[in-house]
């Protein structure tokens, strides 16, 4: 997947991890030139098999890499689709030195000629190299594509010559860690340290081509026992590190410093937490950044995480597979479900989509809302009207005055989502006013809305103004702002 947060000995200290929480910025930035590759893995969280419509031009990467650089950022982890095959890659690299950035670059080893890599060591770029399995077959499976063997040791021959690994440009191997491979990967992380050079061993996250490939996940205690066991192999390589999920040997604690640009613009989290929370065309980096509510729990996760991963001893220093969490559950600050310790945690997250009643403190017939559909910086809820719900009229239209409702309930959905397994809940909230109402069209028995709100403004972590807007299929029947006051033992921040 593309993980290299804290391998060992830590990129960034404490402080400056801090500091970048505080000002919103960045330290390092994973950006993906291209969308496409030659290799069809089983695990990869992309459709690499087209291309995206609308992907940047050179001039709007560029653009992108300047504003990153005013951000902080100095790292750039190139991700992609293959990275090799994007035309212009040395040219963008090239770029991204001259900025003053540093540069690690995952790839499978397409097109690595013996010039392309005298060029990456020639820029000083830190490069990962794909290897699975020391077994043909098994690498080629793992690969989606005949000849991938051939062509990652064809790779590390080029790159070998070019001089790597050295002391100030090294060379790392990802390896996924499945079933098909599991029994060889103590002999392959032997092998890399051997070889002077840098595992990066990870777990599958459930999503993309894993999710339909469900059974290359291995279980969590052998996954356990494995990372303890290279925890031991490592330390007579002269490594100490603690065992955690979901990166052997390292810390993801990238959600605090870190973001990824895709080919198209959008930025997410990281490249598990699939959530678009801007796009570089519409607005500046710094903006997207800065005013993301995913971005900021992420960066805040003391405050906002759940279940036992809040109260695990861990917690300083280790939050889980933020991916993993979302990408099984819906909720990105559920407990890890793939972590050995929360294995039998995972329903301390209830799936997305979520039934409405639980969530809503209200039961029918003024439960008007059915279904929680996603939960991002604009949530979205979906209703089905009925004849025997309330503010359904004679005729079967429904009266204007439930478009707030629907709004208010929205919210409330959202708010007990997010409150699933934390003890410090919302009580009681309360509608206390609207404002910038307007109604165009009318609902009916038999009608499916889709509700979209986002929080808009806060007071005090009591009082709020909601933006709501409210769909039948593609047309908008209303929309229109609502302030909500909470009412609980402390302030608490309606998220």
């Amino acid at each position: 997947m593309g993980c290299s947060d804290q391998l060992i000995v830590p990129r960034f200290s404490q402080k400056e991890i801090t500091e970048t929480v505080g000002r919103r910025g960045l330290l390092t930035m994973e950006i993906e030139f291209n969308s496409i590759c030659n290799f069809d893995c089983p695990y990869c969280y992309l459709d690499v098999k087209t291309p995206k419509k609308g992907e940047l031009s050179r001039d709007e990467f560029r653009g992108v890499l300047r504003q990153a650089r005013e951000l902080g950022v100095g790292l750039i982890v190139i991700l992609g689709g293959e990275p090799m095959l994007y035309p212009h890659i040395l040219e963008m690299v090239e770029y991204i030195r001259q900025l003053g950035m540093d540069v690690e670059m995952f790839t499978n080893g397409a097109r690595m000629t013996d010039a392309a890599a005298a060029k990456l060591f020639e820029n000083d770029v830190s490069v990962v190299l794909k290897c699975n399995s020391f077994v043909e077959n098994i690498q080629d499976e793992l690969c989606g594509k005949k000849g991938a063997f051939t062509q990652i040791h064809s790779a590390f021959a080029a790159l070998k010559k070019a001089g790597y690994p050295s002391d100030t440009k090294p060379l790392g191997v990802s390896t996924i860690m499945c079933k098909s491979n599991f029994d060889e990967l103590e002999e392959l992380w032997k092998w890399i340290r051997n070889q002077g050079m840098t595992p990066y061993f990870e777990m599958i996250t459930p999503q993309g081509n894993a999710k339909i490939n469900a059974d290359m996940e291995v279980d969590p205690d052998k996954i356990s026992r494995l990372f303890y066991r290279l925890a031991e192999i490592d330390k007579t390589y002269g490594f100490d590190w603690e065992p955690q999920p979901p990166l052997v040997g390292a810390k993801c604690l990238r959600h605090q410093y870190s973001c990824v640009v895709n080919s198209v613009g959008d930025v997410t989290p990281c490249v598990g937490v699939t959530i678009p929370v801007g796009n570089v065309k519409d607005r500046p980096l710094a903006d997207i950044i800065g005013k993301s509510k995913v971005m900021d729990e992420l960066r805040n996760y003391k405050q906002h995480i759940k279940g036992p991963c809040r109260d695990c001893e861990d917690l300083e220093h280790c939050y889980g597979c933020r991916g993993a969490a979302y990408q099984v559950t819906g909720d990105y600050l559920a407990s890890d479900p793939l972590c050995w310790k929360n294995k039998d945690n995972v329903g301390q997250a209830a799936p997305l989509p979520a039934g409405a009643r639980g969530l809503v403190p209200h039961a029918p017939p003024m439960l008007i809302v059915d279904k929680l559909l996603t939960v991002m910086d604009t949530t979205s809820v979906e209703a089905h009207i009925s004849e025997d719900m309330a503010f359904v009229r004679k005729d079967g239209i429904m009266d204007e005055v439930a478009y707030l409702e629907m709004i208010a309930q929205a919210m409330a959905a959202h708010n007990g989502y997010k409150n699933i397994g934390n003890p410090e809940t919302v009580r009681e909230a309360f509608l206390v006013g609207a404002s910038k109402v307007k109604v165009y069209g009318a609902a009916m028995v038999g009608d499916t809305l889709r509700i979209d709100v986002c929080k808009v403004a806060e007071v005090n972590g009591t009082y709020a103004v909601v933006n709501g807007q409210i769909f039948k299929g593609d047309k908008m029947l209303a929309e229109g702002e609502i302030k909500v006051w909470t009412k609980s033992n402390k302030p608490v921040t309606i998220a």
